[in-house]
């Protein structure tokens, strides 16, 4: 009962800080509107144009993952801390250090696995691929017999 206690107050005291600083920062700024303060302002560059325009999803792809296996490294680091102390960690509940360390390993092994098969998946499916063709990409079209699609998707051919 005392962990949950000290875990609410610990948010509590966390998140009344948070809205404190808010607050405070809404009272003391000055409030001096600008329509140049309202501009959208991305990466230092003045906006051109609409903003609605056609995102390229490889960014965002190439972003997850290298978050998914970021995350992974991350993991590993308390992994390996509590692989060391295997021996430490086994002795309230009887198991010996080899017995705990299985344990971590058949389970980091798991984990890792699960990260590959996505991995693998992405590789099979060109995603990793930053310049795909026409040809190896997945088209939602109705096979026509006698048209060759790798042929047709090529953008070198002449017209």
């Amino acid at each position: 009962m005392e962990i949950l206690l000290s875990v609410t107050l610990f948010t509590a005291v966390g998140a009344a800080f948070v809205l404190v600083n808010l607050a405070m920062g809404a009272l003391a700024r000055p409030r001096v509107p600008h329509p140049e303060k309202a501009a959208v302002y991305e990466c230092g560059e003045p906006t051109i144009g609409s903003s609605w325009v056609q995102f390229d999803l490889r960014f965002y792809i190439i972003a997850l993952v290298y978050l998914i296996f970021d995350v992974e490294v991350a993991l590993f680091y308390p992994w390996a801390v509590a692989y060391g102390a295997a021996g430490a960690a086994g002795e309230p509940t009887g198991q010996s250090p080899f017995e705990i360390r299985q344990i971590a390993l058949v389970d980091m092994l798991f984990f890792f696995g699960v990260l590959l098969v996505g991995f693998a998946y992405l590789w099979r499916f060109g995603y990793l691929d930053w310049v795909r063709s026409a040809a190896t990409t997945s088209l939602k079209v109705e096979h026509t017999p006698g048209i060759d699609l790798r042929r047709e998707a090529r953008s070198d051919r002449s017209l």
